[in-house]
């Protein structure tokens, strides 16, 4: 059976983001929360003031370099950064569209580009790459759930604070699944850019890694990635198994809203993957197992390390048995 752990462990530190560019996008979004501080203090003192809390894949500690572009070099950074309004009564909530222009106008001229005003937050793009979304809420003094701005699904209740805490805890008891959830992102990612479909976001492929994780004796994230994906396949593609349940409030499927053409494209993608997983743990060559990996990873898992040798002749070397003549008498 070929190991490519060594493999894996390589590719995670290529995906991870490096402690610079995390130090980069702190500095990015705290020059952005002065911003917005600064334009609700000049121009609307008398109202609540917001109130921040980083969300997302940063604050959860699961963000990817991108892939980056091949004509711009550059690579997508999606960013969450919550902006709450905390009042004392509901009655001190404003419409749904007071937050939107509010918010947009804070962030004009903050970067070269005009911010976007998206159905759940206001995105303020940057020239390296990134991007980062403003989603806002409302919330009593003492509620339990924030009240998000949501245009489709107007104040949803929704707290991405409870998710933070349901991931961590998470982690706790599955050591290796901050290490998966980043390798399912990075292959969403290799399929976003290389075929013309869109993967499940960073969310989902985060609750399906926790739902569906295996450890494993040996401690392998081969392995234990090939178990993830086993399982999962086996769940959703079951009748009536396609759902993606948020483990916190409100609950809903993540899955609710795919049509079936975008769902039998992801369990197309899906059985793909884990098939080629198979066949890559019970491959006796390392390297032809490596190649298996990288068919859905792309070239950053690299396989210039896994040897191009057969393992059981790798043992029969080690052990001296080898066949020749001058064995016989």
């Amino acid at each position: 059976m070929a190991n490519n752990n060594e493999q894996f462990r390589a590719f995670h530190d290529v995906i991870n983001a490096t402690q610079d560019k995390r130090k980069t996008l702190k500095k990015n979004r705290e020059a952005l929360r002065t911003r917005i501080k600064k334009y609700f203090k000049e121009n609307l003192p008398c109202e609540i003031q917001p109130k921040f809390h980083w969300q997302g894949s940063y604050a959860m500690h699961t963000i990817l370099n991108p892939i980056k572009d091949e004509e711009t070099g550059l690579g997508v950074y999606d960013l969450d950064d919550g902006v709450y309004f905390v009042g004392q009564s509901q009655n001190e909530r404003k419409s749904l569209e007071w937050y939107h222009y509010n918010l947009k106008k804070a962030v004009e001229g903050h970067t070269s580009q005009d911010p976007v005003d998206k159905s759940a937050c206001i995105r303020v793009e940057y020239v390296d790459g990134h991007h980062v979304d403003l989603p806002m809420y409302f919330m009593v003094d003492g509620d339990e759930h924030p009240q998000l701005a949501h245009r489709k699904n107007p104040w949803v209740l929704q707290d991405p604070r409870d998710l933070i805490d349901w991931f961590s805890d998470e982690c706790g008891e599955k050591p290796m699944l901050r290490h998966l959830v980043r390798y399912l992102k990075a292959w969403a990612d290799y399929v976003n850019n290389t075929k013309d479909f869109e993967m499940p976001c960073g969310c989902i492929m985060t609750m399906l890694g926790a739902e569906y994780y295996q450890d494993n004796d040996d401690n392998r994230e081969d392995v234990a990635m090939k178990d993830l994906l086993v399982n999962m396949y086996d769940n959703l593609s079951q009748e009536g198994g396609f759902k993606c349940i948020r483990p916190v409030s409100p609950g809903d499927d993540l899955f609710e809203h795919y049509s079936e053409t975008r769902k039998n494209k992801f369990l197309s993608e899906l059985k793909s993957f884990k098939e080629d997983a198979e066949r890559a743990i019970n491959c006796k060559n390392p390297h032809d197992a490596c190649m298996k990996w990288q068919k859905h990873f792309g070239t950053r898992f690299c396989c210039s390390t896994a040897k191009d040798e057969d393992e059981d002749a790798q043992k029969q070397n080690s052990t001296g048995f080898i066949k020749s003549n001058s064995q016989f008498a």
